[in-house]
């Protein structure tokens, strides 16, 4: 077992975000330092940074220059969700995608596995939505000031999609590679036959990309028959890349294949950072009352163990990452889960219980 020195110890910021938040996040933080602890690991250095309303209560903004500095001296990072619809008009930005923005946090990797115990309406889906995150028809990725997004009178509205071949090449090694540790097989999706100079670049380009992944399969769908064919056959997938909002959508209808959008795990990163983030929201009308599902948080900081472990070299991170995603398994197989999939546990007893499973190999 790995053993790390005193001065070795992860460095990972911690942000809480609105509604739920707060909840959820201590969960995540809760079983990464049972799984760290299990493997005999230095305990993680935690460094909790505002966002959100309370950021914008304490200092006029909810992402403060200080939040970003502060990831930047981190390892990782665990970011709860945020409510910026909540927001004053003034303050509409929404965190995660300005941090995604600052960071150059282009891929979005949104893995989706039904769970034994759990009800989902494609049992056999067994799935990773590959997501473009920094350009594609996403207004607020596409201008160096400003929103790709506008009014040239109040009665018109535009919005600039952006594809570019330098991103495109990103997003699809990310992809090959995961599917080359998988079944092997990508699927593009697009739509590049009423799109055909922005989406056209993006398929062209990942199929350029395919020859230096001999062992890895490749085809593409159309975004609306890739969407059917998800629902009627799932399982035919494995890895599925696309632009942003494609990206987006597909991940969430494959999440509520699974189960439940509750349980819907997803790890923004580059090639030096990384940052879990849920897939769903701040769920406001939740709040404080533990009763909100912690899973998907809890899925997403063991993908950032697992990246930072290739990253760092250190096996036994894969270890502790291996442990939670064990211990959620084992514990919905044991017939425990919250009200969103019809459950009694509370957000605080189905975290007990996934961290005592922690311990079972």
């Amino acid at each position: 077992m790995d053993r790390t020195e005193p001065g070795e110890s992860l460095r990972l910021g911690i942000v809480d975000g609105d509604g739920i938040g707060p909840e959820v996040v201590a969960s995540a933080r809760r079983v990464v330092d049972e799984a760290v602890a299990v493997e005999g690991l230095t305990p993680v250095s935690w460094v909790a940074l505002p966002m959100g309303r309370r950021a914008i209560d304490e200092f006029g903004t909810a992402l403060p220059e200080s939040t970003l500095t502060g990831l930047g001296g981190t390892d990782g990072w665990i970011l709860g969700p945020h409510d910026n619809a909540s927001y004053p008009p003034e303050h509409r930005i929404a965190p995660g995608g300005a941090i995604r923005r600052h960071f150059g946090l282009h891929a979005n990797i949104r893995p989706v596995k039904a769970f034994p115990g759990v009800a989902a309406a494609a049992p056999d889906i067994d799935l990773v939505v590959v997501r473009e995150n920094s350009e594609g028809f996403y207004a607020d990725r596409n201008m160096a000031v400003g929103s790709g997004e506008f009014c040239p009178t109040p009665e018109i509205a535009l919005s600039v999609g952006m594809v570019t071949r330098a991103a495109s090449e990103r997003i699809a090694h990310e992809a090959f590679r995961l599917a080359a540790a998988r079944r092997g097989r990508v699927t593009i999706v697009h739509k590049a036959n009423v799109l055909p100079l922005t989406m056209g670049l993006f398929r062209d380009t990942c199929y350029a990309v395919a020859p230096e992944y001999p062992g890895v399969r490749v085809d593409d769908e159309h975004v609306d028959a890739a969407a059917a064919h998800l629902v009627r056959s799932p399982a035919d997938y494995d890895v599925l890349v696309t632009e942003n909002l494609f990206g987006d959508i597909l991940s969430d209808l494959a999440a509520q294949l699974g189960g439940s959008l509750g349980i819907a795990a997803s790890l923004n990163c580059s090639e030096t950072r990384a940052m879990a983030q849920a897939v769903h929201g701040a769920a406001p009308d939740l709040a404080g009352r533990n009763r909100a599902d912690p899973v998907a948080l809890q899925l997403s900081a063991a993908m950032l163990l697992r990246w930072l472990a290739t990253r760092h070299s250190r096996p036994a991170l894969t270890r502790a990452a291996d442990r939670i995603d064990r211990a959620v398994a084992a514990t919905f197989a044991a017939g425990i889960a919250t009200a969103d999939l019809g459950g009694l546990a509370s957000t605080s007893e189905f975290t007990e219980q996934v961290t005592a499973r922690i311990h079972f190999r």
